[in-house]
């Protein structure tokens, strides 16, 4: 899936509807990690189910992460029980894949 992506605040979004059988939703998640911890961050979540790739990264945050799901309240739980419970982790910011 190649495209755009539109950016929030994980607090700030709401539900979207769409009339597609089995399409995934997508998502990159920008995460600022602990002070020494972002690899660390990005190992762990390596083989997380719905979490297709995660990066210790250079720039204004630490790790990247590829999550897909069926719909966005998945990506949600992805993000709120998963990688915001991994030690290290300390603000996600959500980037939606639109096309």
């Amino acid at each position: 899936m190649k495209g755009e992506a539109v950016c929030w605040n994980d607090r700030a979004g709401g539900p979207v509807t769409g009339n597609s059988e089995e399409v995934k939703v997508r998502a990159y998640v920008l995460i600022n990690a602990s002070a020494g911890k972002a690899i660390d961050v990005a190992r762990s979540l390596q083989g997380v189910t719905g979490i297709q790739h995660a990066d210790a990264i250079t720039g204004e945050y630490d790790v990247i992460a590829q999550v897909e799901a069926p719909d966005v309240a998945g990506i949600g739980t992805i993000i709120v029980d998963k990688i915001q419970k991994v030690d290290g982790v300390f603000k996600t910011v959500t980037c939606l894949a639109v096309r």
